[in-house]
């Protein structure tokens, strides 16, 4: 019987996510993968863990994190290398520009079996219709002929509020920012881009995106990663499943059928 598994951020991680491929029993050609973002940058495989996804691109959903588009935006010469990626090697394959592509067909959002998978969150007044509009009109961005400048506009931190009326780039800005980097919002309803820390420890004028009053996808079950200070949080409206691969603790697999978890420990090859 064909199996869906839900996985939280490799970042590069090739190593564990093999490890933990065994321990679900992936099947190739049954199972399928939805991949939460952030597939590559700062672990050793983003080489690995690329070409693995697209030769089976047929077994793998995957949304955009902010790492994959960090790595657009520097295959693309939008920005430079930081001191922290890990993108070298791949960024020099022979088939680089082949694997590149495929990461920029990527959505930002996938909605499948009354489930949503997004890499770090939706604002409180997107239904999920909206969500999958917004997640639409990037994409064609992405996939169109002036990619390398869209890439340009994307950074920034502001707007940091939702409004209908918000002009194409500032529209496009904040819909990135919030599926690939909210965590918190401000009791305005603005996004805060500094808090990354432990429920316990945020500051009582923020809230996590997810305990918004009001949030319109409160009825849907969202999978989502970006978040590894929440840790594993199983709940019946959100699973948080960034379980800190990267930074030396685990990758984390959900079973949708049953909302069963699996998880192995990040493999030393990895970081």
């Amino acid at each position: 019987m064909r199996k869906i598994f839900a996985i939280g951020d490799i970042q590069g991680c090739y190593y564990s996510f093999l490890d933990l491929l065994k321990k679900i029993k992936f099947k190739r050609g049954r199972d399928q993968l939805w991949l939460a973002g952030d597939l590559i940058n700062r672990g050793n495989g983003s080489l690995e863990m690329l070409r693995w996804c697209y030769k089976n691109k047929s077994s793998v959903t995957a949304v955009l994190g902010n790492h994959d588009l960090h790595a657009l935006a520097i295959k693309y010469k939008v920005i430079e290398p930081d001191d922290e990626d890990t993108l070298s090697r791949l960024l020099k394959a022979k088939d680089s520009d082949l694997l590149f592509k495929w990461l920029r067909s990527l959505p930002l959002v996938h909605y499948e079996k009354k489930h949503l998978m997004v890499h770090a969150g939706v604002l409180p007044q997107w239904t999920v219709k909206d969500a999958l509009k917004f997640s639409k009109e990037v994409s064609i961005q992405l996939r169109s002929k002036k990619y390398v400048e869209f890439l340009s506009l994307m950074y920034g931190n502001k707007p940091d509020k939702w409004s209908s009326s918000l002009s194409k780039n500032d529209k496009a800005r904040i819909i990135i920012n919030a599926t690939t980097r909210l965590r918190a919002l401000s009791s305005s309803g603005a996004i805060d881009f500094t808090y990354k820390g432990e429920l316990k420890n945020m500051p009582k004028k923020l809230k996590p995106w997810f305990d918004f009053p009001r949030r319109k996808t409160k009825d849907t079950t969202i999978f989502f990663g970006h978040w590894s200070a929440l840790d594993l949080v199983t709940r019946k409206d959100i699973f948080a499943i960034d379980t800190g691969c990267v930074w030396g603790r685990s990758l984390t697999a959900i079973r949708l059928e049953d909302k069963s978890v699996f998880s192995v420990k990040t493999n030393a090859k990895d970081i």
